[in-house]
């Protein structure tokens, strides 16, 4: 009762991430249960193929959860949190690695297939102790974490803010990318980590296995965001919005602006690596394009889209506009990086508030009439 008191509390006022929340979790429910409880050869019959794309959707709703936090609530523009989503989706990748054994294509029991080919006889000492979840789970949250503290503690210390902030986190990403793309990092180079086999003892490629990763992407969408919004309901959060939106102010009462800043983007870090954690295994690869400063950049406009310093309008953004890449990049593939970037223009010239301001001043015009 108490959490369910704590939980209501949480989301108290909040209406919008109530029904998108609410709606979600319907969407999971029928998908899950038609894909498992429904035979294939009926109508009502969703396939496994769609059970994956939509865990992969729910897993970018929670990177842009992250990315509007640190946002759309501090005023952060970050084109570099792609950087924490892949580490985070690496340090799992290499769990799911150790798992195959001597299933893979050379029958390395202790070696995954890739270091076989570069002719390594042992494995390095950066991949001891990925082959038990619990350690590999800490690493996907500690890993990042680390980077983004060490990094935000030099940025904001030195009071980098602005364009520059935003083009060194870019120039981060980058040189991440560049530093994965080589084979002797020991992450499988151009081609990353792949074929994954098992997670936690079930078969990946098994329905059920799939419908349970779809959950636990959503249930982790959800505490994702009770996370958000019980910080930005907080003193501190009051705090990081008054930093927002006139931080030389908030600096001249004595509040140590720099450690807000530093706590806000290092939870936004982490929330992103496990968003990346999360996208491994239902995509079945990562590879240094996700690094990209591209991908990055795309974040950015899925939160503008769907409406930043709302979280409820990062996950409607990041959804839509994932679905509509999914379609448009087979049907339309020459103009769909044109139509996302007009879109990323309109919203910021027309639609500063996003899809979700424009609801809004709808239901208030219909209010009054």
């Amino acid at each position: 009762m108490e959490r369910k008191a704590l939980i209501l509390k949480i989301l108290e006022n909040d209406k919008g991430g109530k029904i998108v929340l609410s709606s979600l979790a319907v969407v999971v429910f029928v998908v899950a249960f038609c894909n498992l409880f429904v035979p294939s050869d009926s109508i009502f019959y969703i396939s496994t193929f769609t059970v994956t794309i939509l865990g992969k959707y729910l897993a970018f709703a929670l990177l842009a959860l992250a990315l509007d936090l640190v946002w759309g609530y501090l005023g952060v523009l970050s084109l570099g949190h792609g950087a924490f989503f892949a580490l985070g989706g690496y340090a799992w990748a290499m769990y799911l690695m150790r798992q195959i054994g001597d299933r893979g294509v050379y029958g390395n029991p202790d070696l995954p297939d890739f270091m076989v080919f570069m002719n390594l006889k042992e494995l390095p000492w950066f991949w001891q102790g990925f082959d038990n979840p619990l350690f590999a789970f800490l690493m996907v949250m500690l890993i990042p974490g680390i980077l983004a503290f060490v990094f935000g503690y030099l940025a904001f210390k030195s009071r980098v803010t602005g364009v520059y902030l935003s083009i060194i986190t870019q120039a981060l990403t980058y040189a991440l990318m560049l530093a994965f793309f080589r084979n002797d990092m020991g992450f499988g180079g151009n081609n990353g980590l792949t074929d994954f086999k098992d997670i936690l003892g079930f078969d990946l490629q098994a329905d059920t296995t799939r419908v349970a990763l779809l959950i636990i992407t959503f249930l982790a969408l959800v505490l994702g965001y009770l996370v958000c919004r019980f910080i930005i309901n907080s003193r501190l959060g009051r705090v990081v919005i008054s930093i927002r939106d006139a931080e030389s102010r908030v600096r001249f009462l004595g509040y140590k602006v720099e450690q807000y800043k530093l706590f806000i983007f290092v939870v936004s870090a982490v929330l992103a690596a496990i968003a990346g954690a999360l996208y491994v295994p239902q995509v079945g690869i990562i590879n240094p394009g996700v690094f990209s400063p591209l991908f990055s950049i795309e974040l950015v406009i899925w939160v503008a889209i769907g409406g930043r310093g709302t979280l409820y309008g990062a996950i409607i953004g990041a959804i839509v506009v994932s679905f509509a890449s999914t379609y448009f990049t087979s049907a339309l593939p020459e103009i769909w990086l044109y139509a996302l970037g007009a879109l990323f223009v309109i919203s910021t010239l027309y639609l500063p508030k996003g899809v979700v301001g424009v609801f809004a001043q709808l239901s208030s015009k219909l209010k009054k009439a």
